[in-house]
């Protein structure tokens, strides 16, 4: 399997994501799941801005990478799936069951009715609702900022 990661991280494509996980892993190609970035053209080439030439970046809804999921695992390169927020890494791996063994938390910021869990990591609880029930579906979740530091598994991190 080519995908290296499947990342949930609010800030999207950015230098930790690029360069903390992409340089280290190796990966080839990106995959931005996001329904409105999928529809914008600026916002799109905003996000390739930031991405090495070498590297390339993909962009689906997704509905739409449920479907292209097996491609994208069956591509040569190395690669990381993102999604900007929870509800669309649970549809994803509800869309594509017995696809995504491993589940990223990475960034996660402050909103209101979010508490801490980490400094980069704050969940509602309706969140943690969301994780948990991935958890039970047999899906491994840890938060883990760059690749270096150790993974925190979700009961540690929801106790």
């Amino acid at each position: 399997m080519s995908i290296a990661v499947y990342r949930i991280d609010d800030r999207l494509i950015h230098g930790q994501v690029v360069v903390g996980w992409g340089q280290v892993l190796g990966v080839g190609f990106i995959v931005l799941v996001d329904d409105e970035v999928r529809g914008s053209d600026w916002e799109q080439e905003l996000y390739r801005m930031g991405v090495p030439p070498a590297v390339s970046v993909e962009f689906a809804g997704v509905a739409e990478a449920i479907m292209r999921l097996p491609a994208w695992e069956a591509d040569p390169r190395r690669g990381i799936v993102l999604t900007g927020d929870i509800d669309g890494m649970v549809t994803l791996c509800t869309g594509a069951p017995d696809r995504i063994s491993r589940v990223n938390l990475g960034g996660i910021h402050f909103r209101e009715g979010r508490k801490e869990r980490l400094r980069y990591l704050y969940l509602s609880d309706e969140e943690a609702t969301k994780l948990r029930a991935l958890a039970r579906c047999g899906i491994e979740v840890t938060a883990q900022d760059v690749p270096t530091a150790r993974p925190v598994p979700l009961e540690e991190l929801l106790a």
